[in-house]
């Protein structure tokens, strides 16, 4: 028993000691704080060697240590070209978040300049992402309403949705709606967008008329 006590004893007073010598957390102390692994034992872990930004340094042949990317470096990443001129992915732009700058108003048009090739982009990304619940044709009659996983799906030739603005479809698209998940993070903005330009393209193949043809497409199809 008296083992024991004295055990108990000793490790209160060196428990005391540590607590002295490395202070409470929270506490303030204008001393440097106590080193366990110095760079004696652990040598580059504690102080790493660096450099500060606009600072001196004499192995640069021009003294500086802040220097400009070596010739051919890739950039990361690169503005996209919109109707409205070129926008970053990380800029508060309509084209990342499908509202008007400083507004949560949604805006009405696609911001990406519609060309044939986007609408081929748009096709392949739909019948991949879109295809699966809403159907190839956007009528809703998806494999996963055949096989009842998904009994009701939205109808994208609906009156609702054709009147719907661009951005609010885009927003839908990127962070989700009801049992419908959120494809912001797994589909790039363009492809979102190209998506949304295939849609209006399938909602005016079924909805348009020969009316809304050209004269000279009238005539391809009536020569």
């Amino acid at each position: 028993m008296r083992y024991v006590i004295s055990m108990l004893l000793i490790g209160a007073a060196l428990g005391g000691i540590l607590v002295g010598i490395l202070g409470l957390p929270g506490r303030i102390s204008t001393q440097p704080p106590v080193e366990i692994y110095s760079d004696r034992y652990m040598p580059g872990m504690d102080r790493q060697p660096k450099l500060r930004p606009q600072k001196p340094f004499e192995f640069f042949p021009n003294g500086v240590s802040s220097q400009l990317p070596p010739v051919g470096t890739i950039a990361r990443t690169a503005p996209v070209q919109t109707v409205n001129g070129p926008v970053y992915h990380f800029e508060e732009a309509p084209f990342n978040t499908g509202r008007t700058t400083g507004t949560t108003n949604f805006i009405l048009t696609n911001p990406l300049p519609v060309t044939e090739a986007m609408l081929a982009r748009g096709h392949q990304r739909f019948d991949i992402y879109c295809a699966p619940c809403h159907g190839k044709l956007g009528d809703g009659n998806g494999i996963t309403k055949a096989i009842g996983d998904m009994p009701a799906v939205a109808n994208l030739h609906d009156q609702r949705i054709i009147e719907m603005a661009d951005g609010e479809i885009f927003n839908t698209i990127s962070n989700g709606k009801g049992l419908m998940g959120a494809y912001g993070p797994i589909v790039p903005a363009e492809d979102r967008w190209a998506m949304i330009a295939y849609l209006r393209a399938l909602q005016l193949s079924a909805l348009g008329s020969t009316n809304d043809l050209t004269a000279s497409q009238q005539a391809v199809l009536n020569p």
